[in-house]
């Protein structure tokens, strides 16, 4: 198609210079070569939709897209009666996820606030004057704590899409980093992790991720969003892969953690 399209852009340049009764001559054959163009541009672009189509499920293709502050608003919204009334399954696709553009700052979650919960979750190390100044009940307890083994699970994502690129194996499990599921008690707030899974995986030649929350309160969203991109961020950066989209299911969303039994 490109070839053709460049073929048809030099007849016109020719036929600028030519006299009129030369152009009325020629017009059976541009006819003929646009026509030609516009089938090549028809097989193309369905040759690419096939394509596309093959990545992404036409369900997926469905999800409503939302930046990362639209997601916030929306679920704030939908939760607004607060206490413990919940929605289920709730979806949306996060299209520019780099760390800046989901940063979310509310008044429960400051940029510092935010910097210093996806530095733990990171498994970086962390100062206790940090500690001190953020770490606070009313931001997450221990369902919210993601950093045991962490960088282990990356240098895993790594090393699979390394090997695979096309792999369907590369997970960030989050609950049970030592004990195994049967072992689950749901007494526990430590085994039942807000978020339970990640799925990365390369799609249009970049590295998307799917998230799997249990549940998710409005409020600590920002947290969560930021901490994700980051590690997206990271695997990116090792096997140099640009970041793709980011797909955000979550089965019970509350508004804040005054919900009982989240």
């Amino acid at each position: 198609f490109g070839e053709m399209a460049g073929d048809a852009k030099e007849l016109l340049q020719s036929l600028n210079s030519l006299p009129e009764e030369r152009l009325l001559e020629c017009y059976d054959e541009v006819q003929a070569l646009f026509k030609r163009v516009e089938a090549a541009k028809k097989s193309s672009q369905k040759k690419q939709s096939a394509e596309y189509a093959l990545e992404w499920s036409p369900q997926s293709l469905q999800f409503p897209r939302r930046t990362a502050k639209e997601l916030s608003e929306e679920i704030l919204e939908l939760t607004r009666k607060g206490g413990d009334f919940t929605v289920h399954n709730y979806v949306a696709v996060i299209e520019d996820f780099t760390p800046e553009s989901v940063l979310v700052e509310t008044e429960l979650f400051p940029r510092g606030a935010i910097e210093f919960y996806t530095a733990k979750n990171m498994g970086w190390p962390i100062a206790e004057d940090d500690t001190a100044k953020w770490l606070t009940p009313g931001r997450g307890g221990e369902q919210g704590d993601y950093r045991e083994g962490m960088q282990k699970k990356i240098a895993n994502v790594v090393d699979c899409l390394r090997t695979h690129p096309h792999s369907k194996r590369a997970i960030i499990p989050i609950p049970f980093a030592t004990e195994g599921s049967a072992n689950v008690d749901w007494t526990n707030a430590g085994q039942t992790k807000c978020c339970r899974e990640l799925h990365l995986y390369i799609a249009d030649g970049k590295l998307c991720c799917t998230g799997f929350l249990r549940v998710q309160n409005a409020t600590i969203f920002p947290k969560n969003v930021h901490f994700f991109a980051t590690l997206l961020k990271q695997v990116s950066e090792e096997i140099s892969v640009p970041v793709g989209e980011y797909t955000h299911f979550i089965s019970s969303v509350c508004h804040d953690r005054s919900a009982t039994q989240c």
